[in-house]
C-alpha cells in the first residue's frame, strides 16, 4: 500500500514540474522583454516551490488515508479470521456431536441442512429439499400435527428456545426417534427472521426407555415375587434389598418398608436348608447365577417352600451392579411331589405283590390242571353209556382246556411285562405267516375263508420270532372266530415298506366292533365285545403287549357288520 502511495506522489511531482517547465518555455518564446523574462523566471521558481509544498500536503493526506485504510483492512482481516475460526469450530462441533443442524430463513421459507442429514438419515445431496415442507413431510404422521402446532406456537410467542421429540423418516422409509432443539433469531424490531436448530438421533435411548418400561411393567405385574439387591457384601454375605414388588408382599407378608436395606437372610430359619443357603452365598461371592429350593418364613412365622434364583446384572461397562432374585412359593408342588413319591412307592409295591401273586397263582394252578387234564384223558378211554354224564364230562373237559389256555396267556403277559429285553433277530415275514397258516390249517379247511395274502419278500429287523408268530396267530384266529354268519369270510394280509417303517395290515369282513362304545377298551385286559363261548378277553391285550415290547404300534378300525382292520407298524432299522 505504501509503495503505491509513493509512486503516486512521484508521478504527481513529475507531471507538475513538466507542466511548469513547458509553460515557462512557451512564455519565454513569445516574450522579447528582458524584464518579463526575469518575472517569468521568478514565477517559475515560485511554481516549483508551490509544487513542492502541494506535494508535501498531498503526501500528508495520502499518509492519513493510508493509516485509516490500514486500520480498516486490519479490522476486516480480524473479522474474516474470526468468521473462519467460527466456521471451523462449527464444522468440528457438527462432526463431534453427529447432530443434524438446520438453518431456516422464515422470510423466504428456505432451509439449509448440514451433512448430518446425509450421515444420520441416509439422504443423498440431490434428495434434500430446500424448504420447510420437505422437513415437515418427513415427520411421522402421528407426530406431525403435534410437532407443527408446538413449533409455530413457539415462533408466534417469540420464545427464545424450543425443543420437541418426534419420529423422522430416513431415506430407506424407516423412522428414527429424534430430539430437535432450536433457537429463534429476531431483527431490531423483534420480528422472527431466522431459526437455527440441531436434530439428535435418540432412537437407541427411546428403545432402551421402552425396554425398561416393559421390564418395569413385567416386574411390577408378574405373579412371581421379584427382589433386587445391591452388590455390597461387606456387612452381609447376601447383599441388602433395594426393591421388592407387590407379589413379594403377597407371598411373604412383608411390606416394602419392612425389608428395604435389610439382607434376605432374614427370611431363613431353623428348618431352612443350610447347604442350599451356603450354595447361594458361594454363587454371590463368585458373581454367578444360582437357584436354590429351601424352607423360608413369612412375616407371621409361617413356613413355606421357596424356589429362589439369583441373577447377576451388569451395567453398560460390563461391571456387576445388582442382583435380581425371582422367587416362587412351591409349597403345594412339594406336597404333591411327596404324595407322588408315596404313590409311586405304593404302586411299585402293589405291582410286585401282583406279579408275585400271578406267579404263585399260575404255578399253583398248573399242577391241579395237569392232574385234571391227565384224569380227563384217562376218562376219555373209558366207554360211558350215560349220555348225560358223557355231556357233563365233555363240558368239564372243555372248561379245563379253556382254563389252561387262559393261564398260558396270563403267563405270556407276565413274561412280556417282566422281561423288557427280549431276544430279537432278523426274520422273513413270509416264513412266520407260513408257520401260522400250518397251525390253523384245520380251522381254514373247516370254514374255507377267502385268503388274500400279499406279503413282500421283506425282512423285519429286531423282533422276537415267537412274539410275531403269536401276533399273527391271534389276529388270524380272531378273524375266523368272529366271522359273519351271512357271508363268506374274506381275510386280507398285506405288508409294505414306507420309508424305514414296515406296515402290516390284517383286514376281514367279520361282525366288527362298535368303535363308539369300545374304542378306549379294545386292547384292555379281560375286555369282551361279543358273546362268544371261546372269548377270554386276553387275545388283543396280549397282541398289544407283544407289539409294544418290540417298539411297534398297533391301531384298529372297525365297523359293525362290515369288518375290522388292524394296522401294525415296526421301525425297520
Amino acid at each position: 500500500m505504501k509503495n503505491i502511495s509513493n509512486k503516486t506522489i512521484y508521478l504527481y511531482i513529475v507531471i507538475l514540474i513538466i507542466v511548469a517547465i513547458i509553460g515557462n518555455r512557451l512564455l519565454l518564446m513569445f516574450s522579447e522583454n528582458e524584464t518579463i523574462e526575469s518575472i517569468l523566471q521568478f514565477s517559475f521558481i515560485k511554481d516549483i516551490v508551490i509544487i513542492l509544498f502541494s506535494v508535501l500536503a498531498f503526501k500528508f493526506v495520502l499518509h492519513r488515508n493510508e493509516v485509516r485504510n490500514r486500520s480498516f483492512f486490519e479490522k476486516i482481516s480480524t473479522v474474516n479470521n474470526e468468521i473462519k475460526d467460527s466456521k471451523e469450530r462449527y464444522d468440528i462441533v457438527a462432526k463431534a456431536t453427529s447432530d443434524t443442524i438446520w438453518d431456516w430463513k422464515l422470510d423466504d421459507n428456505t432451509i439449509v441442512w448440514n451433512k448430518g442429514i446425509q450421515g444420520v438419515f441416509g439422504y443423498k445431496k440431490n434428495e434434500i429439499g430446500q424448504t420447510s415442507e420437505w422437513w415437515f413431510d418427513r415427520i411421522h404422521p402421528e407426530d406431525s400435527l403435534k410437532m407443527s402446532v408446538k413449533l409455530y406456537s413457539f415462533i408466534e410467542q417469540k420464545t427464545e428456545k424450543w425443543q420437541d421429540e418426534y419420529r423422522f423418516q430416513c431415506a430407506d422409509g424407516s423412522y428414527k426417534y429424534v430430539l430437535d432443539r432450536g433457537f429463534l433469531v429476531t431483527n431490531k424490531e423483534g420480528k422472527p427472521i431466522r431459526m437455527i436448530g440441531a436434530i439428535q438421533d435418540i432412537t437407541k435411548q427411546k428403545e432402551e426407555e421402552q425396554r425398561l418400561r416393559l421390564l418395569e411393567t413385567v416386574i411390577t405385574q408378574t405373579k412371581d415375587a421379584v427382589m433386587i439387591t445391591g452388590i455390597d457384601t461387606t456387612e452381609n454375605e447376601i447383599p441388602n434389598i433395594l426393591f421388592v414388588n407387590a407379589a413379594f408382599t403377597d407371598m411373604t407378608g412383608y411390606q416394602s418398608k419392612d425389608v428395604i436395606g435389610v439382607s434376605p437372610k432374614m427370611f431363613f430359619g431353623k428348618k431352612s436348608d443350610v447347604l442350599e443357603i451356603e450354595k447361594l452365598k458361594t454363587a454371590i461371592n463368585d458373581y454367578r447365577e444360582c437357584k436354590i429350593e429351601t424352607i423360608s418364613y413369612k412375616k407371621d412365622g409361617e413356613e413355606f417352600w421357596v424356589n429362589l434364583s439369583m441373577i447377576p446384572v451388569t451395567d453398560k461397562e460390563g461391571e456387576h451392579s445388582h442382583w435380581i432374585s425371582i422367587q416362587r412359593d412351591i409349597t403345594e408342588e412339594k406336597e404333591k411331589e411327596k404324595e407322588k413319591e408315596q404313590l409311586i412307592k405304593e404302586l411299585t409295591q402293589n405291582n410286585k405283590d401282583l406279579k408275585q401273586f400271578s406267579y404263585i397263582t399260575s404255578h399253583n394252578l398248573r399242577a391241579p390242571l395237569s392232574n385234571l387234564t391227565g384224569l380227563l384223558n384217562l376218562i376219555a378211554d373209558i366207554p360211558i353209556e350215560n349220555l348225560e354224564l358223557k355231556e357233563i364230562i365233555n363240558g368239564f373237559s372243555k372248561s379245563t382246556h379253556l382254563l389252561n389256555e387262559t393261564i398260558n396267556d396270563l403267563v405270556k403277559v407276565i413274561i412280556i411285562k417282566d422281561n423288557p429285553s427280549i431276544q430279537k433277530e432278523t426274520i422273513l415275514i413270509k416264513e412266520i405267516f407260513e408257520n401260522v397258516f400250518n397251525q390253523l390249517s384245520f380251522l381254514i379247511s373247516l370254514h374255507k375263508p377267502i385268503l388274500k395274502i400279499d406279503l413282500d419278500d421283506v425282512t423285519i429287523l429286531n423282533v422276537n420270532r415267537s412274539y410275531l408268530e403269536s401276533i399273527f396267530l391271534n389276529l388270524l384266529t380272531n378273524s375266523i372266530k368272529y366271522r359273519s354268519t351271512t357271508r363268506q369270510l374274506k381275510v386280507t394280509v398285506t405288508s409294505k415298506i414306507v420309508k424305514n417303517d414296515l406296515i402290516l395290515t390284517f383286514k376281514d369282513n367279520g361282525i366288527g366292533i362298535d368303535m363308539e362304545r369300545n374304542r378306549d377298551k379294545i386292547f384292555g385286559l379281560y375286555q369282551r365285545f361279543h358273546n362268544h363261548s371261546d372269548s377270554k378277553g386276553l387275545g388283543l391285550y396280549l397282541v398289544k403287549s407283544q407289539v409294544e415290547s418290540m417298539n411297534g404300534t398297533i391301531t384298529v378300525e372297525s365297523k359293525v357288520d362290515v369288518g375290522t382292520t388292524f394296522t401294525i407298524i415296526f421301525k425297520n432299522n
